[in-house]
């Protein structure tokens, strides 16, 4: 039979080579070949997952960075950068913190944790702000509350409609108290943008947690949010300790919050971008018999 005139295929080590001449004839795997589904547990071949990044069997949205959210929600070649080099403050000369930093804009290619400047979508033109947890898990310092009101300004400055992807483990902890005011700062920047009439929309992605969910990230005239999205302020334990109750399953998750109110729409991936430009579309200023809703002069 065929099956027993195969000849076993196996790597003859000579003894008298080096370990580590023999461990450079061994096949090599490609790092990062496989990804391990964190709802499923399934084992992921990760050209399975596509660029989208969502598993094929159970759905869920592995986190991604503010590039790869760039590439599947703006249109190609759209996005301008706005804000880059704002230098980085240690303003408690936190050990360490420095070169934390560094590390993080080496690991990202990004100055700070959030991504921010203008584009379309599906040419819908929009001022953006991406934040990337691979970068000191999305924490908002002073340099992230500077971008963001700087975006609100911008954005109020030439009448655009704001949208944000947030993804935090809430304030820095490295700027102690100075990361906490970043909450007031980009507060009010979006209630100057908000009372001259302006849309803000908010997408919460896993993790939207801490200050920045108790801040802007729930601010949004309309708050959408990716499924299975972990959103809160505390922690799930800090919270079951404080109120001596067990919690539901479910509490924190983005179908848990939709449920009581504080999420107005929960859209996957793929969709993310039809939606969006679909709610700047409905919101974009009108025009009427040749003025806009302002009552300026359209010219023609």
């Amino acid at each position: 039979m065929a099956l027993f005139n195969k000849k076993n295929k196996y790597i003859r080590i000579n003894p008298n080579k080096s370990r580590l001449d023999v461990e450079n004839t061994l096949p090599e795997v490609p790092d990062e070949l496989f990804a391990k589904c964190p709802n499923c547990k399934h084992t992921i071949y990760t050209k399975d997952l596509g660029p989208e990044k969502i598993c094929p069997s159970c759905g869920y949205n592995f986190r991604i960075s503010a590039m790869e959210r760039l590439d599947i929600v703006a249109d190609a070649g759209s996005f301008s950068e706005l804000f880059t080099g704002i230098a980085a403050p240690d303003p408690l000369n936190f050990p360490g913190y420095p070169d934390k930093v560094a590390a993080a804009k080496a690991k990202t290619g990004l100055d700070e944790a959030v991504l921010t400047g203008t584009a379309t979508i599906l040419g819908q033109k929009t001022a953006l702000a991406i934040m990337d947890s691979n970068f000191i898990m999305a924490s908002m310092g002073m340099i992230v509350g500077e971008k963001l009101t700087r975006l609100f300004e911008y954005a109020l400055a030439e009448k655009l409609p704001v949208v944000i992807f947030t993804a935090s483990g809430g304030a820095r902890m490295q700027e102690g108290i100075m990361s906490l005011m970043q909450m007031a700062k980009i507060s009010a920047a979006v209630k100057r943008h908000s009372k001259a009439g302006l849309l803000y929309v908010t997408v919460l992605t896993d993790p939207t947690t801490g200050g920045v969910t108790a801040s802007f990230a729930m601010l949004g005239d309309i708050i959408l949010a990716e499924p299975q999205t972990l959103i809160g302020f505390a922690g799930r334990r800090v919270i079951e300790q404080t109120v001596r109750e067990n919690l539901p399953d479910d509490f924190q998750k983005a179908e848990f919050l939709q449920a009581h109110g504080f999420v107005d729409k929960i859209v996957k991936r793929t969709e993310l971008s039809q939606v969006l430009a679909q709610i700047l579309r409905l919101h974009a200023p009108k025009q009427v018999s040749g003025q806009s809703q302002t009552g300026g002069q359209v010219n023609g």
